[in-house]
């Protein structure tokens, strides 16, 4: 199993090659593009079990968490922003992995994920590094700005 250092420098050397894109790299990058729009977009959560492995881990900076619980967040985030639109803005495939640069937008007008409804707009970017074996999700790596969530919702005083 490859570390995140190992995937990084593959995500980098492929940028930097131009790379050649592959009929698999390009079927994993629509399947990318399938679950932000109709999962994490429109809320079609059911559509998991067809794009994601049932062993799928989203591994977190520290625990790992298998499908029922990743599938938990994602819907508290459209509980707590119902209009959440997040839309990939740029995706890398190498091999097994597309990196996605995504950008998110919605409205806090519920309550989720902790997150009281305050009202307020959210506009966020974040990436995220998935593993697609045969159509379907194995592994996720992401990372975005928590604290500017806190900040644009006015939990937290902007610095």
């Amino acid at each position: 199993m490859k570390t995140r250092t190992q995937y990084a420098a593959l995500l980098i050397a492929a940028v930097a090659a131009g790379g050649c894109v592959t009929q698999s790299q390009n079927r994993n990058k629509e399947t990318a593009r399938r679950v932000f729009a109709q999962i994490l977009s429109e809320g079609h959560f059911e559509r998991a079990a067809q794009l994601y492995s049932p062993e799928f881990k989203n591994h977190g900076l520290r625990q790992d968490v298998g499908l029922q619980e990743d599938q938990a967040a994602a819907r508290g985030w459209k509980q707590a922003f119902p209009d959440l639109s997040i839309v990939p803005e740029k995706l890398v495939a190498e091999g097994d992995l597309v990196s996605v640069y995504w950008i998110a937008r919605g409205t806090n007008t519920g309550e989720g994920n902790g997150l009281p409804a305050t009202g307020k707009h959210l506009e966020m970017s974040g990436i995220t590094i998935w593993r697609i074996v045969d159509g379907r999700i194995t592994d996720e790596w992401s990372a975005f700005d928590q604290l500017s969530i806190q900040e644009q919702l006015g939990l937290r005083p902007q610095q």
